[in-house]
């Protein structure tokens, strides 16, 4: 009787424990089978967040309105090629670009007009200084700066000016007034006559103060004017004179053409593709720029061109975001590349 009843035991034992065996085996699959189907899930909705940045279509919680902005002379290619884009997918989305009541057009008056409720949003070839940051959060709100793309900064040069190129140091020593001709760096016997824009109407020159004077002022021998184009003509006219801008403004130019610039005398770096296009052959072949040198850092005048978003909680600050949005998706990038800048994507 003893033992049936062990018997009795082992067999229910026995039963009870494949029992679980099997009960586990089945959650474990179970569990296994819905764990493949939300890796799936996220592999299908990962793919489709790479989707939803690919064209301007996909851009999500487009505001409808119209919206003023401005600020950067240097966005102005970026404009022209991705304004009309954007309009045709959202129309209701309606852009326009503001002049400042007084004053130059430019990063400074932009961020200004921006501070003060003129604008949605405003476009920069300089980060925000500490100053800009402080007016905001006095104001109620605060500022976001939005990297979209990256510019190098060309040196233009008269045609017959027999230069290989210039260093950091001695550009800075040029705009500084501490060299004077160029035969200080093995060119002719001329006098050096640097141009440039005033350092409050714009980014650029904000930006070359700062990055390449280490916050000096122009020597005496630098003359002012008040647009790359005048300073490219007066540059085209003069053998001696010196310019700095924007390279696709520059680098394409007929009349004037673009030096190498380099950390070290040794290592220099043009802001065209090589080999340099003579300029009796423009404007059938212009040349191009050095997309690889600019992106690489090889070139060492480069900067971020940045979207400035207004954090207010409101319209504004969706209309800001939703445009460094659509420049973000492969398609705004594309145009980015189009209009001559270095795509940050």
């Amino acid at each position: 009787m003893s033992n049936n009843k062990e018997t009795t035991v082992l067999v229910l034992t026995l039963l009870i424990t494949l029992g679980l065996v099997g009960g586990g085996i089945w959650w474990f699959s179970r569990g296994f089978n819905l764990n493949s189907e939300q890796i799936s899930s996220n592999q299908a909705s990962s793919s489709q967040n790479t989707k939803a940045v690919e064209n301007f279509v996909k851009v999500q919680n487009v505001p409808a309105g119209l919206f003023s902005y401005g600020g950067s002379t240097t966005w102005a290619p970026i404009r022209k090629e991705v304004d009309p884009a954007i309009q045709i997918v959202w129309p209701n989305f309606r852009l326009r670009y503001t002049d400042p009541t007084s004053g130059a057009p430019g990063s400074g008056t932009g961020i200004k007009m921006l501070l003060n409720n003129q604008l949605a949003f405003s476009q920069s070839s300089r980060p925000l200084k500490d100053e800009e940051y402080q007016q905001a959060v006095q104001r109620g709100f605060t500022l976001k700066e939005i990297p979209v793309a990256i510019d190098g900064i060309a040196i233009a040069v008269h045609p017959d000016l027999k230069v290989p190129g210039l260093t950091i140091t001695q550009l800075k020593d040029i705009y500084t007034g501490k060299l004077t001709n160029w035969n200080q760096f093995g060119g002719s016997n001329l006098q050096i006559t640097p141009y440039s824009r005033r350092q409050e109407e714009g980014g650029t020159i904000e930006f070359f103060v700062e990055n390449i004077l280490g916050g000096e002022d122009f020597g005496r021998n630098v003359k002012f004017i008040s647009t790359t184009t005048e300073a490219l003509r007066k540059v085209a006219d003069n053998v001696g004179s010196i310019y700095y801008a924007s390279a696709p403004e520059v680098v394409p130019q007929c009349t004037v053409k673009t030096l190498p610039v380099g950390r070290q005398a040794e290592e220099l770096f043009p802001p065209y593709q090589e080999p340099f296009v003579p300029l009796s052959q423009c404007p059938n072949q212009r040349n191009q720029l050095n997309f690889e040198a600019f992106q690489s850092g090889e070139y060492p005048i480069t900067r971020r061109l940045l979207v400035i978003v207004k954090e207010n909680g409101q319209e504004d600050e969706q209309a800001g975001l939703t445009y460094a949005n659509l420049l973000l998706t492969n398609q705004g990038q594309e145009l980015i590349n189009q209009s001559g800048f270095v795509r940050i994507r």
